[in-house]
């Protein structure tokens, strides 16, 4: 469906352009757009190969598994449908903390691994359990602690200073997670309550 309004914008915008006499502009746009894609790539792959190298570094030094221990009992709380010791309970740790160090690349295989253990915990409905509910709120709202994508576009365009968003951003991903939660647990008890 998404690629079909992209195909409709797309066709709209050089239609209207034809009609308006704007064609050498839109020209103009498509070549600095492309130019501004490649520089912003080659910004971006420089800050994620050096956070994935630390996450690497991380995991290998069992830094990571550290992690997973301190938050396992929080993550229990929240997914209390799912065993201690399912692999579930394991790709979703990896993906919150892959997403808490801003690697929303990284973060998404282990994501969908977790939504895949988790239907089968669901017993292969096509349904979303209670745990992928939540899962997915989480995932969505993560808080983020090193939001690297954001540091690479502010470096690739010059900032003054690129990490000043840091602090902002763990506030506000708080927060967010925060709802997340609150909204996700306001209607799994509502829809509990009237079954």
């Amino acid at each position: 469906m998404v690629n079909y309004i992209w195909v409709a914008m797309t066709v709209i915008g050089i239609v209207f352009a034809l009609f308006n006499g704007t064609m050498e502009d839109v020209n103009k746009a498509v070549f600095n757009g492309a130019k501004e894609a490649v520089t912003l790539c080659i910004g971006l792959i420089s800050v994620l190969v050096f956070w994935l190298g630390m996450m690497r570094i991380a995991e290998e030094s069992g830094l990571l598994e550290k992690l997973s221990k301190l938050f396992r009992p929080l993550v229990k709380r929240l997914f209390p449908d799912v065993p201690a010791n399912h692999p579930a309970m394991g790709y979703m740790l990896s993906n919150m903390i892959s997403n808490m160090f801003g690697l929303g690349n990284a973060a998404t295989p282990m994501g969908i691994k977790a939504m895949e253990e988790l239907k089968k915990l669901n017993g292969g409905k096509n349904s979303a359990s209670r745990s992928m509910v939540t899962f997915l709120a989480i995932n969505t709202a993560s808080i983020t602690i090193i939001p690297t994508t954001v540091i690479a576009i502010r470096m690739t365009y010059n900032s003054a200073s690129p990490t000043e968003i840091v602090v902002p951003t763990i506030i506000a991903t708080i927060l967010s997670a925060i709802g997340a939660i609150l909204i996700d647990r306001y209607f799994y008890y509502r829809r509990s309550r009237k079954g």
